[in-house]
Parts: structure tokens; C-alpha cells; sequence
């Protein structure tokens, strides 16, 4: 018997009753390893069964982690907990079904358009869920926002046009103020007040109880509200409203997606690493980056439809893993940086240096046993499958002959429980690797939703200084006017961006040097005229030019 055949054989773990391998036999640990982190994954295990338990991940915030209780309602920890959750989890099916036959409908008739708003975990992993899953023949068509770029907008606009009585915008917004949800929402409902529509008729909102958000959508009368809770992250929001509502608007069969989520869920709380599938995972990164991150994890999905799949590992991973400080304070820097797009493109990209490159990196391979889903391909050898199959299997064997470390994973087809225990594996792997290198993976103190808003309460000063001026004046001169000396850099990309601007109230007199250019304000322009408001932070707003 041939080494790699019994490693094979050895490392080659499959979920029973789900059909999902994860194949460690070419990621290079010798046999000892696993046992000697016996005590450090039993450890881990204990946490995470802790955590399902309702213990408190987040004690600055009183925060616990509860998204595993989305597939399993029983396991929440008060009678109240699992009331809510069972309502929730009926409400998304029960209003998908009444818009799908047109009970609910639009101010122009039944919708046949989605536009979900959301940024971070509140538009990736639905992406991920709905362009997996997606039928070319669904009725409704989807479309995202998760960005506030105004071009991107403007043209899914002009895109839907005349349609825009037929669209239902679904908002996410946890908190229910973060700034870019907030900002895009509003440029949706001036082209729904553009068109003669109640914006408030075509909204659904997926927020916090008593949230701002969820407050207004109260009083104007959206057509429904779907509730998020404090113990349910962005990132790991896709088994909530936030993931399943765009998907079940779409015949996507959800209820399948928490099904296979749940399966995986219960495969990894098994106490014996060997025989837990997450746990492994979460070893062999510990070993392939030597418990600081100090390899990149390369994922390459063998299947367009999980080609959102990389992305989407990237935030949970990152977000969850990058921390500065480690639960005792004390400061480790710790990461595990992740990138990738698809198989078999990529083995005309970057794969060239993860073989000959530095070894700095490993390859996680998703492969999908099924060929194709409704479609008989050609009575052709090979097929296309059959094409797909050896470059994945070419490409193994190509590290491996390199000595380059590689991680498998197959799914039995691309659907959606195997989807969901997909996602489900990645979730708890990230978990039970934290506890190993001792960092919270469910705190983002590294995150700021209102980034923007120092920027924007600067452009203000400025704005209002130029209106005020004796006369033309440079960056410099503007930014030491207004005390802000030490941001002359700032000021001059401010002053060069309002006087590029179609409606512009900013002149400009050019000088020899562009950075000495000098500005000033437009005889007989009131600001009035051609301000917005612009949220700076919860409850605060301040007034800026228009083009934000």
C-alpha cells in the first residue's frame, strides 16, 4: 500500500449522513500531531459547547453568540429565546409565499424585483446563498447594494426604471443606523418619490427590536419587519432573515440550507478531533501556520456557482481572527490572511507562484462530486466534468510534487443543504480555531461603521469656511483658517472633489502647481441650494454639498 493511498485513507473524514469529505492527507503533519492537541481541542470543544449553552462571548458589550441556535431553536437558552427564533424562522417563508403570488404586492403590481441593501456579512453571505442557489427561471430577480459608490447605484436605477412599482427593497441593518445602508436607502427613496411611489409600500426592514430602523418602518407602515438580535454577528447572520429572506424571495429552499447547517452543526460537536470535521480544520491551520497565521489560506472553489465562496471565507475568517489583543490583553497580532477566486481559472493566475513562489501559502480545494444540475451534457469523452475533475486533481498532485500543502473539501452537489453545511463547517472551524490561539473571534473592535464620518464633519467646516472667505484660497490657507493645519492634504482632495462636481458651488483659479491651486465660492450660489444631509454618527447629522 503506497503512503499516500493510506494517508488518504487515514485523513480523509466524511460527515455521515451529509456526504461531505475534508481530505487533510496532503497537508504535511506528522502522525503525533493530532494527539498532542488532544487536550488544547478538547479545550476548544468545551468553549464552543459553552457558548451554544449561552455563556457571554462579548463581556464589554454582555453579548452572547447565538447563531447555531438559528438551526436549532431548542438548544437557545430560555423558553422566551426559542419562542422567538421558531416565530422568526415561519415568518420568512410564510411573506416570501405571499409576495411570490402576489398578495403582497408593489404600488405598480406584483413585484418581480428584489433590491437588498446591506454591507459586510449583511450582503455577503446572502450573496453567496442566492447566486449558489439561484434558478435561471425564477420570477423575481435580485440585485445588491453593498456599497455606496453613486454610480453603482445610479445605474441599478436607471436599470429598473419604470419597474420600481414592481421592486421590493429589503434594508439590513443590525444596529439600525450603520451609515451605508442608511445613505443608500435614502437615494432609494428619492427615486421611488421621483416616480409618484410610497417607498414605505415597497420596504421590508431586518433590524433590532427598537432600533431606529426598526422604529420608523413601525410608523410608516412597511410591509414587514424581521428581527436580528444582539447574539447574531453580520458575519454569521446568513442562517437569519438577513441570508434566508433574499433567498426564499427567490424558490431558493431555505429550510434545506438550515437543515444541512444543523446536520454539520451536530457532526461538529463530537468530543474526538478525528472524527469532528471542524476541529481537524481548525488543527491543520494551527499547524500550517504554526498558531500565528503565518500562512495564507488560498481557497479555490471547482464550481461557478460558489464563486463567491472565497469572499465570503475572507470576511468570516478575517474579521473574526485579526485581533491585536488575545483575551488577556496582551498583544499578538494574530491573522490568517485569505484570498481566492475559482478553479480551473486560476490555475492560469496566481497558481503559478503558489508552486513555485514562496511557501507561504495553502490551497483549501472545493470540489462538487455532481457534474451539473438539470442539463444533459453532450455524449462526449471526456466531458466537461470529466475536464473540471482532472485539472483539480492535476492541480493536487502538481502541489504536492512541489511539497506544497493542500486541503480538499467535496460536497456531494452544489445545493442548498450541502451549501449550509458548508457554511456551517467554516463557522464552527473559525470558533474552535480562536479558542486554539486564545483570541475572541466573535469582537471586531478593528471595525468602524462610521468611518466616514470625521472626513465628512471636516468637508462641512471647510464648505462653510470657503462661503464665508474674503477671497480665492489654497488648501493650506483653508485648512490652517479652520484649525485644521495638520490636514491640509485632506482639505485640498475636499476642495478638488466639490469643484469637480456637476452642481458644484466651488470655483477654481489654477496656479502653476496644482496643489497650489486656489478655491472659492461661486457668486450667487446658496449653499442652501445645493446641501444634503449626510449621517454623521447615531443621532448627530451635518449638512455637506451634494455628491454624498
Amino acid at each position: 500500500m503506497t503512503y499516500q493511498w493510506n494517508r488518504y485513507q487515514r485523513y480523509c473524514l466524511i460527515a455521515r449522513g451529509l456526504g461531505v469529505r475534508l481530505d487533510l492527507s496532503r497537508v504535511q503533519f506528522p502522525e503525533h500531531y493530532i494527539d498532542s492537541m488532544r487536550p488544547a481541542a478538547a479545550s476548544a470543544i468545551d468553549a464552543m459547547a459553552a457558548l451554544e449553552a449561552g455563556a457571554v462571548a462579548n463581556a464589554d458589550e454582555g453579548r452572547m453568540v447565538g447563531h447555531y441556535w438559528l438551526r436549532a431553536p431548542e438548544l437557545a437558552p430560555s423558553a422566551a429565546l426559542r419562542a422567538e427564533i421558531r416565530k422568526a424562522s415561519a415568518a420568512v417563508p410564510l411573506f416570501a409565499d405571499q409576495v411570490q403570488r402576489g398578495i403582497v404586492h408593489g404600488g405598480a403590481g406584483p413585484f418581480r424585483h428584489v433590491i437588498h441593501v446591506g454591507i459586510g456579512g449583511s450582503a455577503l453571505g446572502p450573496q453567496l446563498l442566492c447566486e449558489s442557489q439561484q434558478n435561471d427561471d425564477g420570477a423575481i430577480t435580485l440585485d445588491f447594494i453593498d456599497n455606496c459608490d453613486p454610480d453603482g447605484v445610479s445605474r441599478l436605477i436607471r436599470r429598473v426604471g419604470k419597474d420600481l412599482g414592481r421592486t421590493l427593497v429589503s434594508v439590513v441593518s443590525k444596529s439600525g443606523w450603520t451609515p451605508t445602508p442608511r445613505r443608500v436607502m435614502a437615494e432609494l427613496e428619492d427615486a421611488y418619490a421621483d416616480r409618484g411611489l410610497t417607498f414605505a409600500r415597497h420596504a421590508v426592514a431586518t433590524t433590532m427590536a427598537g432600533s431606529e430602523l426598526d422604529v420608523r418602518a413601525s410608523r410608516e407602515r412597511w410591509l414587514a419587519r424581521f428581527p436580528l438580535w444582539e447574539w447574531v454577528g453580520g458575519r454569521t447572520s446568513v442562517t437569519s432573515a438577513v441570508g434566508l429572506l433574499p433567498a426564499a424571495l427567490q424558490g431558493i429552499d431555505t429550510a434545506a440550507v438550515i437543515r444541512g447547517a444543523a446536520r454539520m452543526d451536530k457532526l461538529t460537536r463530537e468530543s474526538d478531533p478525528r472524527r469532528n470535521p471542524a476541529t481537524m480544520l481548525a488543527l491543520m491551520w494551527y499547524w500550517l501556520g504554526s498558531g500565528r497565521g503565518s500562512k495564507n489560506m488560498v481557497v479555490l472553489p471547482y464550481r461557478d456557482r460558489l464563486a463567491l465562496f472565497p469572499r465570503y471565507v475572507q470576511q468570516l475568517v478575517m474579521e473574526s481572527i485579526g485581533k491585536r489583543l488575545d483575551r488577556a490583553g496582551t498583544v499578538v497580532q494574530q491573522g490568517l490572511t485569505v484570498y481566492g477566486h475559482k478553479g480551473a481559472t486560476d490555475q492560469h493566475a496566481y497558481v503559478q507562484q503558489l508552486r513555485e513562489g514562496p511557501d507561504d501559502s495553502f490551497v483549501t480545494f472545493v470540489a462538487v462530486d455532481s457534474d451539473q444540475d438539470g442539463y444533459e451534457s453532450p455524449a462526449a469523452s471526456p466531458s466537461l466534468g470529466d475536464h473540471l475533475f482532472g485539472n483539480l486533481e492535476g492541480m493536487r498532485d502538481a502541489l504536492s510534487a512541489a511539497r506544497r500543502d493542500s486541503i480538499t473539501i467535496t460536497l456531494p452537489d452544489a445545493g442548498p443543504e450541502s451549501l449550509g453545511a458548508l457554511i456551517a463547517l467554516y463557522e464552527r472551524a473559525v470558533g474552535l480555531y480562536a479558542e486554539l490561539i486564545d483570541v475572541n473571534a466573535y469582537h471586531q473592535p478593528g471595525v468602524e461603521k462610521d468611518i466616514a464620518a470625521p472626513v465628512l464633519r471636516l468637508q462641512a467646516e471647510v464648505m462653510e469656511y470657503l462661503r464665508r472667505a474674503p477671497g480665492p484660497s489654497n488648501a493650506e490657507e483653508v485648512a490652517a483658517a479652520i484649525g485644521q493645519g495638520d490636514r491640509a492634504e485632506t482639505v485640498y482632495k475636499v476642495l478638488r472633489r466639490q469643484a469637480r462636481l456637476p452642481d458644484t458651488t466651488i470655483g477654481t483659479q489654477p496656479s502653476g502647481e496644482h496643489f497650489s491651486d486656489r478655491f472659492y465660492w461661486l457668486e450667487g450660489r446658496d449653499a442652501a441650494e445645493t446641501t444634503a444631509r449626510v449621517p454623521a454618527g447615531r443621532g448627530r447629522h451635518i449638512t455637506v454639498s451634494r455628491g454624498y
